[in-house]
This record gives C-alpha cells, structure tokens and sequence, in this order.
C-alpha cells in the first residue's frame, strides 16, 4: 500500500484538520503540502465535496441548507519535483476506494432551486437526499428501492493549479457572463429565468475560502481572487467525468512550477453528466496516485487541456433501455441543433419512464445521476434537431426494467423531501 501522505478526519471540520488542511480554489500561491518525485505514488485521503454538512440520516433539509461557498475540499497541493510550465503532468489512478473504517455511506442530493439548482431545476426545484450503503464496490439505498450495482468509482475533481494569468482569465470571462446576465436574463442560452433561479457562474468570495497552509498577504488575496472549484476548466478541475475511473491516464497541463496538483469529490458512482449537480454518490475516500511528468508536453501533444485515456474496470454493462431527445424543448419550442435541450429531452422521457414502474420522479432522478447511464450526442448534423441518447443499463435493477415488463412491477419507497422550501 502506498504511504498516506494526505489523511483526513472526518469528524473534524474542514479548516481543523489533524495534518494539513485541504484547499477549495484555484490560485497559483496555494503552497504545496506534499512533493514526490516524478514515478512516485502517494495515498491521499479526501473529505467529501461538502466537508461533512450532509450526514447518514433522512433529513433532506441538510441538502437544501449546504453552504456552497465552502466547497469542494481538495488533497494538496502536491508538488511534483521538476514540473515545469509547458510540461504535462501524467497521473494514473491506481487504487480508489471509501474510508470504510471511518466513513461507510455515500449520498446523492436534489439542490433546490435557490441553492445550487441543477440540470433539470425547474422541474425539481425542492432539495432531496438519498443515502447509499457501500458493499465494496457495490452501492444500494434505501431510499431508492431494488437498485444494487457495482458503481462507477472516480473523482469528480482533479486538476492542476492556474498560473496568475490564466487565472484572471477565467475570472474576467465568468464576471462578464454573470453581467450579461444580469443584464438580460434571456439572453444565457439554456439558462432558467425566474424568481428563484440559480445563478450563471460562481465568482470569487472570500466567504467560505480556505486557502490551505497559506497564511498573511498570499492567504488574503487566495481569498479574494480564488476561482471557485465548481466548473471544468483548461487545468481540469470538476470535470464530474465517470470514466476517469481506475486504471486511467490523465495528462493534465503544468501552468505553474511544480504543477500543484490537487483532488478530492470522490464518487463511489456516477451517470453522464451528474444531472442532479450533487447527481453522483459523494463520499470521503483514499485514492492512489501514480505521477508522471511529459515534459514539453503540451507543445508535443497539441494540447491545453487534459486527455486521458480511460481504465478498463467495470462495471460491463451489455443491455440498456435507450431514450432519444431532440432540440425541442418540453412546450414545443423549437431550438437549433442545441445538444443541452436533447439531452435534457431524454433524461425526462426516461424519468417518466422509470415513474411507470413505481418510483417517484426524484427516485428516478437520482437513478439517472448515480447509475452509470451511457450519455451521446448521436447526431449533431441533421438541422435543425441534434439527438441525444440516454442508455439506462437494465442490470441495476433488481427487476425487468425492459418495455415488456411495464405491467408486472409494484411500487415504490420515498427519498426525503425538504419541508421548508426556502423562501
């Protein structure tokens, strides 16, 4: 086993940690905690993404009161010996798993609307939590009846630090989205406009920024001018792709000296795309890392983004139940080759679906964020309709989920729903 250079408590809060504390934004002076050289492997421990707010219990409340600007905690920084801007830091995930002798549950949540929201906010605009029991690699719920599958294990985060420019390039470019809105709310393509809806983008605050082990002038700007941890970017970051899972190789961009690589938002399973937003079952964890350097690399590959190459362990899922959508919304407005609306087509067709069977709609959404789904965008050439799919493996059911089944199955159980939407 390879030496724990990163562990957690998971009974204590994030900002009070036995060894170093994790970080949660993106900045160049994040100071490193860990070195290893290029070849080495190192065990690091992870919090889940929300630091311990949502527990093992049927409070759904929890969910719609977490505080988003603490998240996501990540292990690090680690500085890989000899890393230089311009190079590729090569990372293989060698071994992910749950801290079974200190956290045994994972969960899944609905945002509500006005905390967070989601991929399909609108028709969920009410927080929910679903609690998952993990069997190995197995994951079940009691929440979520006559599901049992082995999950999709991966970290929905993992990435490398911003070099200062970089970094103020995502901040201007973000603002200037978050000002476009607010200019003309229907102007955000995809984006629901209304009372309560979720913002467009995240900016930097210094409430909740924890800047790992920096301290004074550095912690203080860390703070102010931090990227926020919620979207993928050139460096990787929150990517939430289930396929990086064991096995896999990753090459993500060095911007800074020693590349300051960092992880955490460990999945015990997920579907394509998360679709709930906290869609996949979130856990605190341990991951092996194996790092490697490329350098030059991105010169020599043609790249500044990550590519990777995905791990060949299961789940092997042969037959699925697949539901199209198109580039028309549900009140039959017509968009052009717009991949977002059909996807989001086929996720309600086949939480409709799912509904005909006895579980309820935020049953079948949390199927559809925590189950490996299969998401394509099948055809993005046929104007004015792309078409997107959505394969629902039938193995994770404890019954015939097929077409030919739909009269021989019973009901369902409840996942808890908030009972005091915020006002």
């Amino acid at each position: 086993m390879p030496e724990v250079h990163f562990e957690v408590d998971v009974e204590r809060p994030p900002d009070d940690q036995p060894g170093d504390n994790p970080f949660n934004r993106w900045h160049p002076e994040i100071e490193p905690v860990i070195s290893v050289e290029p070849g080495e492997t190192a065990r690091l421990e992870c919090l889940d993404w929300t630091g311990g707010q949502i527990r093992d219990n049927d409070d759904a409340n929890e969910v719609r009161d977490v505080d988003l600007n603490q998240v996501h905690y990540l292990s690090g920084p680690v500085e890989v010996e000899g890393a230089q801007p311009g190079d590729l830091l090569k990372v293989t995930l060698l071994d992910i798993g749950p801290l079974n002798d200190r956290w045994e549950y994972g969960f899944t949540g609905i945002f509500s609307q006005q905390n967070g929201g989601g991929f399909l906010t609108d028709h969920f605009p009410d927080a929910a939590k679903a609690i998952w029991d993990l069997d190995g690699t197995y994951v079940s719920s009691r929440h979520i009846p006559d599901v049992y599958y082995e999950g999709k294990i991966h970290p929905g985060l993992i990435g490398t630090a911003p070099s200062q420019e970089l970094l103020e390039e995502w901040n201007e470019r973000e603002q200037e989205l978050i000002d476009k809105h607010e200019e003309d709310p229907e102007s955000i393509h995809n984006h629901p406009t209304g009372e309560s809806e979720p913002p467009v983008a995240s900016p930097p605050t210094e409430d909740g920024a924890l800047p790992g082990e920096a301290t004074g002038d550095s912690a203080d700007r860390i703070a102010t001018e931090g990227a926020r941890t919620v979207p993928p970017r050139e460096h990787g970051g929150n990517c939430d792709i289930k396929d990086l899972s064991l096995g896999s190789k990753i090459y993500f961009p060095v911007f800074v000296e020693g590349a300051k690589f960092g992880i955490g938002d460990l999945h015990a399973s997920q579907g394509d795309g998360e679709i709930t937003f906290c869609g996949a079952i979130e856990m605190a964890g341990y991951v092996d890392v194996k790092f490697e350097l490329v350098e030059g690399g991105m010169n020599k590959f043609g790249v500044d983004h990550p590519i990777f190459e995905p791990g060949h362990r299961g789940p092997n899922f042969s037959d699925y139940v697949v539901f199209e959508g198109y580039s028309v919304t549900e009140d039959g407005e017509q968009h052009y080759m717009d991949p977002h609306v059909a996807y989001r087509r086929a996720a309600l067709d086949a939480i409709d679906y799912l509904t005909k069977f006895g579980y309820t709609r935020e049953q079948a959404y949390m199927i559809l964020g925590t189950v490996p789904i299969e998401g394509r965008q099948s055809g993005i050439v046929d104007i004015p309709n792309a078409c997107s799919t959505l394969a629902l493996p039938k193995a994770v059911f404890e019954f015939d989920v097929s077409p030919d089944a739909l009269d021989e199955h019973g009901g369902q159980g409840q996942v808890p729903i908030t009972d005091d939407p915020l006002s």
